[in-house]
């Protein structure tokens, strides 16, 4: 049986993705956990995240999972999502705090002149709004499985004001585009990890979910 660990630390919603898995491979076996060992024992690990980095990195170190993540990250099929994508980094810009460092890089908020702040959002209504919210394309810039049936440029749902940005261009796999281009899906080895929400995402974001299940890296 392939046995699928949702990692249940407590900023997530595990719900969520628990369904669309359980959707898009109704012969896996999908557990949401907050047991390292059931982490250990499975085939394969989601790592979900939402909110405050500061509070996620927090609460997955109280845990007791954050070992059984990098764990996990070392030898096995791991999907990181939203700020599960972004705490694979080295620290992020929001709170300033250290990351998991699996991958070097930055989490950067997005910041210039054509994103609305404070006084400029009631005067300049064609500024963008953070956080980014709603469908935006992803550019598929390098190959691999877990776009296996997805077209290039597909929509997919985001919710996000900070994306990652990689010491290693060769990293990125997905790009985004929300007033500058942005990396938006990573894979290196056995890691896939994406900024969007597949479980949000309707048809391609279950596929993504199925390849993500069917994955022998």
């Amino acid at each position: 049986m392939n046995t699928i660990a949702i990692v249940d630390y407590g900023m997530g919603n595990f719900h969520s993705v628990a369904r669309a898995l359980q959707a898009a491979a109704p012969d896996a076996d999908v557990r949401i956990c907050n047991q390292a060992h059931d982490i250990d024992q499975a085939s394969r690990v989601v790592f979900p995240g939402q909110g405050a980095m500061p509070d996620c990195m927090r609460t997955l170190n109280e845990s007791g999972l954050r070992e059984a993540v990098v764990r996990a990250a070392r030898s096995k099929p791991l999907l990181g999502v939203c700020v599960g994508e972004q705490m694979l980094f080295t620290e992020s810009e929001e709170g300033y705090v250290p990351c998991l460092d699996i991958f070097r890089g930055q989490v950067k908020r997005f910041a210039g002149p054509q994103y609305a702040t404070g006084a400029q959002e009631n005067q300049e209504h064609e500024l963008l709004k953070i956080p980014h919210m709603g469908w935006n394309r992803v550019q598929h810039v390098k190959d691999h499985a877990l776009w296996a049936g997805i077209p290039d440029n597909s929509h997919f749902y985001f919710v996000h004001s900070y994306y990652v940005e990689p010491e290693d261009s060769d990293l990125t796999v997905g790009v985004s585009h929300y007033g500058i281009g942005f990396t938006c899906a990573i894979a290196a080895a056995n890691i896939f990890a994406v900024q969007f929400h597949p479980e949000k995402s309707a048809e391609h974001g279950l596929r993504l979910y199925r390849n993500f299940v069917d994955w022998r890296p």
